[in-house]
Formats: structure tokens, sequence, C-alpha cells
């Protein structure tokens, strides 16, 4: 019963990243005035603008992270900012 229940919600989350996380996005960190973080523009296609925000989240523990569409402009809705633990 619970792999099945573990399988299920595995798979409700990744078929959901997948459906939210179309398009190329910008992707930064920054600290709690605004500041950014990261030297460079970071860009992700699709669903990888979670090993992009991983990463940053792992570089800058305490940071925000701001996910942009790179064609709206808009911040990703539901995923941005990301606070980072």
């Amino acid at each position: 019963m619970n792999k099945l229940l573990v399988s299920v919600f595995t798979s409700t989350v990744l078929l959901t990243a997948c459906v939210t996380t179309k398009g190329n996005y910008e992707i930064k960190a920054v600290d709690v005035d605004g500041r950014q973080l990261n030297n460079t523009v970071l860009s992700a296609t699709g669903s990888g603008i979670y090993t992009v925000r991983n990463a940053l989240c792992h570089s800058y523990p305490k940071a925000s992270v701001i996910i942009v569409d790179m064609q709206t402009r808009q911040n990703l809705a539901d995923e941005s900012p990301y606070q980072c633990r």
C-alpha cells in the first residue's frame, strides 16, 4: 500500500511539473533586499528550472529564487518567488 501511495504521489508531482513549465525562463537568486546574488543570467527550458533553482538554493541557502518567463516577462505562477531553505 505504501509503495502504491508513493508511486501515485511521485507521478502526480512529475506530471504537474511537466504541465506547468513549458517555455524558456530566466532564473536568478536575490537576497532579502532584492539584490541579485548570482553574477550571470541563468536560463532553463521547461522543467529544467527545478535543476537551476535547486543549484541556486544550494549556493545561496537563504535566497529567494525568481523565475521569469522570457517571452511574457512575468513571474512563473506558483513557482516564483521560491524561498530557499
